[in-house]
């Protein structure tokens, strides 16, 4: 059994304004992760056998982003504001349901 019920990553990789490739940073994610992290808190959610909440690096989906992962099922999302991240915490977090709408393909299009 997994130290951790669930546990998401965040991507907060931050790239120089004129870098050939977006990043996460720029689209809002620390905003998110922060406020991931709180609501997870407030629900009662964080510590050993429910949720961890955790920053990353980049994670190479970099086009798709901003994104996050749901382990362990290795559920990636997008997301555009923190209403996004609500549903991710209510609906994967606490329902272990996953958000079709915010889901990415489990291969990145790219790689096809």
């Amino acid at each position: 059994m997994s130290h951790y019920k669930h546990h998401i990553f965040f991507c907060l990789n931050q790239r120089e304004p004129n870098a050939a490739r977006p990043c996460c940073a720029g689209h809002g994610a620390e905003a998110a992760f922060e406020h991931c992290k709180a609501e997870v808190k407030r629900l009662g959610l964080a510590g050993p056998g429910q949720v961890r909440v955790n920053r990353a690096g980049c994670m190479d989906r970099c086009e798709q982003g901003p994104v996050c992962v749901v382990y362990p099922e290795g559920v990636w999302y997008t997301y555009v504001d923190l209403a996004d991240i609500d549903d991710i915490v209510q609906t994967h977090l606490v329902g272990g349901r996953v958000v079709e709408r915010l889901r990415l393909p489990d291969e990145p299009e790219s790689a096809a």
